[in-house]
């Protein structure tokens, strides 16, 4: 089935494109330069820019071959000029690795993309993810499981991430913006939807979350680039979630990416009769942590999320928490966890709110109308508090203090 495009993109644009990401485009989009030749060369030259107005001798020393120097020395405008006008559109962004909206997670990888091309929420891209892969033919258990295990942790506030294929990739996306927000990680452009089957589930990602891909606009589903996503994939997250997959599955290529990126990989036991149960006992064999249920993995991500999380509290707590959908405030529930004693000095701030928390629980509205701070800014406050082990959940969205908090 062709791939879904959307609406055709509106006149060229005029002069005032920004030449230097003109120059990261140029040297993104020649022949012969993947991500990692890419970073090469910036090492080398310093800029894009310095790579473009290098002498032909310079980059036929860094090895480049004479039809990628071609490409360099004459851009073809017809190249550039669709990836413009789509970048013009009020949903689309174009980010460069040196971006601040660029992910940081991905950006630790040995070969992370010079650009991505992003549509809808791009400041979910630098949030806390959880990976969610599977077969293309998962069965109805898997499918089930799939969902419970993307809407419960969606709720608890990880972002959701997966490929956008059918199967266990769809579901987890559709369960996820049930309940908070996914990414979807493209093995086309930005402006393609494949499979076009879910063109309804493309439009929802974009509304409450991100569709994200390493290629231009216009490039369609060819085989040879799906694998390559799957290194975005695991790139953006903590950790990688097989439910479901047969030995041969690609999902297994996402989940040895993962081991390869640092990240944890967890698998989803099956039956020893269930061909799709193969790929996930293979994973559990070579070291993934098996799990059972959904809060066995918040148990396991807690210490990285801690440190995600202080570290975003120093810099700009309100402020990155202002970018975060309404819709998906982070909630980590305390069950999901183990229990932890309070080391972490309080802030000021942290300390009026457990004292305006009082010994009586209290969700967020009720904060926000004593404290009269942004329900974003208590959100993540409170998501900080209870991974430090001063607050729970409760069911309802209610708050309280433990009883060894001060």
């Amino acid at each position: 089935m062709p791939p879904l495009q959307f609406d055709p993109p509106p006149a060229a644009p005029d002069a005032s494109e920004d030449a230097a990401v003109r120059d990261w485009l140029t040297l993104s989009l020649a022949p012969r330069i993947g991500p990692r030749t890419f970073l090469r060369l910036l090492e080398q030259f310093g800029s894009p820019s310095a790579v473009l107005a290098a002498r032909d001798t310079q980059l036929a020393n860094s090895g480049l071959k004479p039809d990628t120097i071609a490409a360099l020395k004459r851009p073809d405008p017809d190249q550039l000029a669709p990836i413009f006008a789509w970048a013009k559109r009020p949903e689309a962004h174009l980010i460069t690795l040196i971006d601040p909206r660029y992910p940081p997670q991905l950006a630790e990888i040995a070969d992370p993309p010079p650009v991505l091309y992003a549509r809808g929420q791009v400041a979910w891209l630098a949030e806390p993810q959880l990976a969610i892969v599977g077969s293309r033919n998962p069965s109805a258990a898997g499918r089930e499981i799939t969902a419970s295990f993307a809407r419960w942790l969606a709720e608890q506030g990880l972002i959701i991430t997966s490929g956008l294929a059918v199967g266990v990739d769809g579901a987890a996306h559709s369960a996820a913006l049930e309940r908070g927000a996914s990414i979807a990680v493209l093995g086309t452009g930005p402006d393609q939807v494949y499979p076009a089957e879910h063109r309804d589930l493309a439009r929802r990602l974009v509304e409450r979350g991100v569709m994200v891909s390493e290629l231009p606009p216009g490039t369609g589903p060819l085989a040879r680039n799906f694998p390559r996503r799957n290194r975005l994939i695991s790139g953006l997250s903590l950790g990688v979630l097989v439910t479901e997959a047969a030995l041969n599955s690609g999902s297994l290529i996402t989940a040895r990416l993962a081991l390869e990126h640092g990240r944890e990989v967890f698998a989803i036991p099956g039956s020893i009769r269930n061909p799709l149960a193969r790929g996930c006992h293979a994973l559990i064999r070579d070291g993934a942590k098996l799990v059972e249920e959904p809060d066995d993995i918040l148990a396991e991500l807690a210490p990285r999320l801690r440190a995600e999380l202080t570290a975003a509290e120093r810099p700009a707590l309100s402020t990155r928490s202002a970018n975060r959908s309404n819709s998906s405030p982070m909630t980590i529930s305390a069950s999901a966890q183990p229990p932890l004693v309070p080391t972490t000095p309080l802030s000021p701030e942290q300390a009026q709110l457990l004292q305006t928390l009082g010994h009586d629980p209290a969700n967020l509205d009720e904060l926000t109308e004593r404290t009269g701070w942004a329900v974003e800014q208590i959100s993540a406050m409170l998501l900080l508090l209870e991974l430090e082990g001063h607050v729970s959940c409760l069911p309802g969205g209610r708050y309280a203090r433990v009883s060894s908090a001060t």
